[in-house]
């Protein structure tokens, strides 16, 4: 491999683990905030992705229905967190699972349903289309380098966010501790309804980017939550600062997997996950 394609892979590498870190972020806060296992968080992805090829087609205008697509995803975090998710509180993760699990089917028959079962595309806004050549005979997309660029000023955004602001004080102690929270006085539920609703709209949004680069099919949610799950795991349960990292680590090994060892590629996360948890069996960044 020379060093042409290597930057090429790398580049593909590092825009993959950001795109995971956007789902995952969403996925270990409702986890360690709330304490809730949502195996439908990568419905989530999916339903940013039709939603973005909707709103993209009837608005003509790939930045307005992007913003739609968060928008709806917010509200659509607040309803499921409102009518369902707070049913979830004080029962058994055995629970959490079965109705998550639930929510998957009901979300996949709602895809099917409104948009069909054929593969979908959206265009790369024209403004951010082309490349930039990175030697003589390799270029690189622009809208990728746009997506990497985007995702972490999305991510620093959030550490902004949870270690800076007066809510993000209140997040991290109700992941430490939510029963002192509550007793000294903060809406507990309404905290619970705004990290859910955040979390929904993390997952929507990294299926809003990656509708341009990606094709936009039925299921398409359960293979990332599979990948982010191993994020989640390897950075620590709950740790953003965790899901940063895995994320970046699952993302290029993966990528170069693809391209070193694609009769095993499929298992070298997993390998990876096995022999750091073999280290760290809390996850790298776990308390």
């Amino acid at each position: 491999m020379d060093f042409a394609i290597f930057l090429v892979q790398l580049l593909n590498g590092v825009q993959y683990g950001l795109l995971l870190f956007l789902i995952a972020s969403g996925l270990t806060l409702v986890f360690g905030v709330m304490g809730i296992l949502n195996l439908a968080h990568g419905s989530m992805y999916m339903v940013g992705a039709y939603l973005a090829w909707y709103f993209t087609q009837h608005t003509d205008s790939f930045l307005l229905g992007a913003l739609l697509s968060a928008a709806v995803a917010l509200a659509l975090g607040v309803v499921i967190e409102k009518t369902l998710i707070c049913r979830l509180y004080k029962r058994n993760h055995l629970d959490q699972v079965l109705l998550t699990i639930g929510m998957i089917f009901v979300f996949n028959a709602l895809q099917s349903l409104l948009w069909g079962n054929d593969s979908l595309g959206v265009d790369v806004p024209e403004l951010l289309g082309g490349s930039i050549r990175l030697t003589e005979l390799v270029e690189y997309p622009i809208y990728r380098l746009f997506v990497a660029v985007l995702c972490l000023v999305l991510a620093a955004t959030l550490y902004l966010v949870i270690n800076r602001t007066r809510l993000g004080m209140l997040i991290r102690a109700g992941e430490s501790n939510r029963e002192m929270v509550e007793c000294l006085g903060v809406d507990i539920n309404r905290l619970y309804t705004i990290v859910f609703g955040a979390g929904v709209m993390l997952a929507a949004l990294a299926g809003v980017i990656s509708a341009p680069i990606a094709s936009i099919v039925p299921g398409m949610g359960e293979h990332v939550l599979i990948t982010c799950f191993v994020v989640v795991v390897i950075g620590g349960m709950g740790s953003i600062k965790g899901a940063f990292v895995a994320a970046l680590m699952v993302g290029i090994v993966d990528t170069f997997a693809s391209v070193l060892f694609p009769g095993v590629s499929s298992m070298v996360v997993y390998i990876l996950m096995a022999v750091i948890l073999l280290i760290r069996p809390q996850g790298l960044f776990s308390n």
